[in-house]
């Protein structure tokens, strides 16, 4: 099996929100799908955004949960102050920044939104390893 991670499908609330954020706040294009799923490339990934309940149902689980679910995405930008420019957009777009970028313990620079479904995203700077496309 070759490592990869196709897509990444988050369970929203309301879909037309996060469809709001992501293509509108954020400014991700967005393919044309259908009326209940949305998806974003991501220069080698896409990104799913599907109802709650109907997804937590295709997987066979419980929708229940709240808290942390154990999982943060991670969006590796070129520089601090591109850190910065990440999460001030986000919160343009109605996320809520829950820790403001800093250095950090490793020797990068990073910071966390939630966007408006609470799904964790750290926007990171890391000057020793660049993570992202065109490395294999």
């Amino acid at each position: 099996m070759q490592p990869r991670i196709s897509m990444i499908t988050l369970g929203v609330t309301d879909l037309a929100r996060a469809v709001r954020f992501y293509e509108q706040g954020l400014g991700w294009p967005r393919l044309e799908s259908p009326p209940e799923v949305a998806f974003f490339p991501l220069n080698g990934t896409w990104l799913g955004l599907y109802g709650r309940e109907a997804l937590a149902e295709d997987a066979g689980v419980p929708a229940e949960g709240s808290g942390f679910s154990g999982v943060a995405l991670a969006h590796n930008v070129a520089s601090e102050a591109e850190v910065e420019e990440v999460l001030a957009l986000a919160v343009q777009a109605g996320a809520e920044v829950v820790k403001p970028g800093q250095k950090v313990f490793w020797g990068g620079y990073s910071g966390y939104f939630a966007d408006p479904d609470g799904h964790l995203w750290e926007v990171a700077h890391n000057p020793f390893l660049w993570i992202g496309p065109g490395v294999e």
